[in-house]
């Protein structure tokens, strides 16, 4: 089993929002995304999609996004996003999803050797924000329940979901890292990140965890996948930025 991975797709949700809007790159993304998909994946294999998957504010709209990813060869596990409004209750969602599509929230779930859990996640607080700070500091209580979950499944590697980045930008640590590393999490996928936003993306080992930038326009809109094996020796890299301004 291969694990691919892939963040952000930004599908319209029924509303044909364009998503050229943030740049040429972004014209005909899915319909490349797709091409790309097809070519690489595997109906045994695992692919990833850490949140901001559908523009639609209402579950009943985004099923046609969630129904065209499903087509697509592979078994999906997906969590929300910042931008997935239609994420309804997930026993609700977990009933409607298409064959071999799974929902993550704050649980976990095993394939074969590999378990994978996860939370959305939060901003990291700056300047004394009040608010960030409790939204952060209830996302950490969500990912601890989601590792000690995942711990229970035993299993020889774990996968971390999760919609905003753990590590600050250029690798510095964070709660949510330090936790990583105490769960022996082997490896992190993660989005949310857009245009000049990359500058700053994690895609290395830190604290003995592998962090892999997935967002779809860092990755110019192909699959990623993961390397396996435990994580060793840091790459140094960084999520290519793909030009604009777009941070969203």
């Amino acid at each position: 089993m291969k694990i691919f991975a892939i963040g952000d797709l930004h599908l319209p949700g029924g509303d044909n929002k364009p998503m050229d809007i943030f740049g040429a790159h972004w014209e005909g993304h899915f319909s490349r995304i797709a091409q790309d998909w097809q070519e690489k994946v595997s109906p045994d294999d695992l692919v990833l999609i850490p949140g901001d998957i559908s523009w639609a504010m209402q579950l009943e709209p985004a099923l046609e996004d969630l129904r065209m990813i499903g087509r697509l060869p592979g078994k999906k596990v997906i969590l929300r996003g910042n931008h997935d409004y239609w994420w309804c209750g997930i026993n609700r969602l977990r009933e409607v999803l298409p064959e071999n599509m799974y929902a993550i929230q704050n649980d976990a779930m095993r394939f074969g050797d590999t378990v994978i859990c996860g939370t959305r996640g939060w901003t990291l607080p700056a300047n004394g924000n009040a608010e960030d700070e409790k939204i952060y500091s209830r996302e950490l209580i969500r990912m601890e329940l989601s590792l000690s979950s995942a711990k229970k499944l035993g299993g020889d590697r774990l996968i971390v979901m999760t919609h905003y980045p753990p590590l600050a930008d250029g690798g510095g640590e964070t709660k949510a890292s330090q936790m990583m590393s105490q769960f022996g999490v082997d490896d992190v996928v993660y989005g949310h990140l857009h245009g000049a936003s990359l500058r700053g993306a994690v895609t290395g080992v830190y604290g003995g965890v592998r962090y892999h930038c997935v967002s779809c326009d860092g990755l110019k809109f192909s699959m990623y996948r993961l390397p396996g094996g435990t994580p060793e020796q840091p790459n140094g890299g960084a999520a290519a930025e793909n030009g604009g301004k777009a941070a969203f």
